[in-house]
């Protein structure tokens, strides 16, 4: 009889009877909801006022620069500029404005300066040089007999309608959201491999270093022990993702019935939902769950789960066998970068490429890449793939996981029984070949 079933068993119920794992099945979603909360929080809380003093020598500026919730502005040009200079190096002032008397505007917008201890942001130098610029152009105009009124009228401001082909209204900002929900199942993908690789990796170093696993390969087969922690292992990171999936379904459920946005039969009542909607809550905010809705929802949980079965057996193979390889976790760090890198490579690859263009050739080459497909293709689905190209890089990923596993298993075999001595790159090749 197969020892593989009793070893995953063994796995499987070894880690869902951990304490830590329990709770933080639960306690996860509540983290992840309770981070987002506080992120929001801080963003709406107030910056500490600077005040900022103007040396205009001009007289032309100072009356341009408006006062708001975060800087106020202080007309101190009759006061000595060495003065005001201290004053900033005492911390009195945040910053100081010096705009220098000039023959013409040319040499003026040259030579305007900004003193301060600290260096200011951006979009703060920005700000002043967009109301600096403004004022020289508009004086301009008028030197040059321009009207600036007409000007001024003249400028258009243009809001372009996105119309589905269909003729429904499409919302603007879908695709950030697409790529907010494929880069988040991305990233859960390699947070998952990470997480339960090393589980793999350390579970076997435990039974190494406590002799325990000269006991258990007298029983079974290496390769068998190896895929019954992997296979083990991944079935309680699924059994943990559906929680969370439920959990998060359910949420989805709720918010959808406050805003007034049913599903299946009642579709026929949208409009009015819709409308209702968008008048309790002034915004948008029930046509974008709609639009979720009409993302490609259960293949992108489908996909989800086969993507993190067949990365998290690929790199769990890798896992495993470091873990036979080395006596401690310090001995395993010189391999697992280049484990690592793949991973983050395909988190860039996605939000650099799959936004501006999912279809492309370097998000479609990536997305089949088996090191990388299970993140980019990930980022990719919200978008609409089709299905051929899904199902052509499963097949490519678990197809190689099936030539990694053998390479891997013959270093694990080897690997096992090896104690006191640290492995190199040159040591794993060798061992391939025995």
């Amino acid at each position: 009889m197969s020892k593989l079933p009793l070893i995953i068993k063994r796995e499987f119920i070894a880690k869902v009877r951990n304490k830590s794992f329990i709770v933080m099945t639960f306690l996860s979603p509540l983290l992840f909801v309770g981070i987002g909360v506080f992120v929001g929080y801080l963003s709406t809380m107030k910056a500490e006022l600077k005040t900022i003093a103007i040396h205009d020598e001009t007289g032309r500026f100072v009356n341009e620069f408006k006062n708001d919730e975060e800087y106020k502005y202080v007309n101190l040009s009759t006061i000595d500029l060495k003065i005001l200079k201290d004053s900033i190096i005492s911390q009195s002032y945040e910053g100081l404005i010096i705009i220098p008397k000039a023959e013409d505007n040319a040499q003026l917008q040259k030579g305007i300066q900004y003193v301060s201890n600290d260096s200011p942001s951006v979009s703060f130098t920005e700000d002043l040089e967009d109301v600096i610029a403004k004022k020289i152009t508009a004086e301009n105009f008028q030197k040059a007999g321009l009207d600036t009124l007409a000007i001024k009228n003249s400028k258009a401001e243009v809001s372009i309608n996105l119309v589905k082909a269909s003729g429904e209204e499409a919302l603007k900002g879908l695709n950030e959201i697409k790529i907010i929900i494929g880069g988040a199942f991305g990233y859960l993908i390699m947070m998952f491999i990470i997480l339960y690789g090393n589980m793999v990796m350390r579970s076997v170093i435990e039974e190494k270093t406590s002799r325990i696993i000269e006991v258990i390969i007298s029983s079974v087969k290496p390769f068998q022990l190896m895929m019954g922690k992997i296979i083990g292992t991944s079935l309680a990171g699924i059994l943990q993702f559906l929680i969370w999936a439920i959990l998060g379904m359910s949420a989805m459920f709720i918010v959808s019935s406050m805003f007034g946005v049913h599903m299946g039969a009642t579709a026929g009542a949208q409009a009015q939902a819709m409308e209702t909607a968008q008048q309790a809550a002034g915004s948008n905010i029930g046509m974008y769950i709609k639009e979720l809705w009409n993302l490609p929802i259960a293949t992108i949980l489908i996909s989800f789960i086969i993507y993190f079965i067949g990365g998290y057996f690929l790199y769990s193979s890798f896992y495993a066998s470091i873990g036979a390889a080395v006596d401690n976790e310090t001995d395993s760090q010189q391999f697992l970068l280049p484990i690592i890198m793949p991973l983050i490579l395909g988190v860039y690859i996605g939000f650099f490429t799959v936004m501006n263009d999912p279809n492309g050739t370097v998000a479609t080459v990536f997305s089949m890449i088996p090191l990388t497909s299970p993140i980019v293709m990930m980022m990719r689905i919200p978008f609409g793939v089709p299905m051929w190209q899904i199902i052509v890089s499963m097949v490519i990923l678990f197809s190689t996981f099936l030539g990694v596993v053998w390479f891997a298993a013959k270093i694990y075999r080897v690997g096992i029984l090896m104690y006191g001595k640290k492995p190199t790159w040159r040591e794993l090749i060798k061992w391939l070949k025995y």
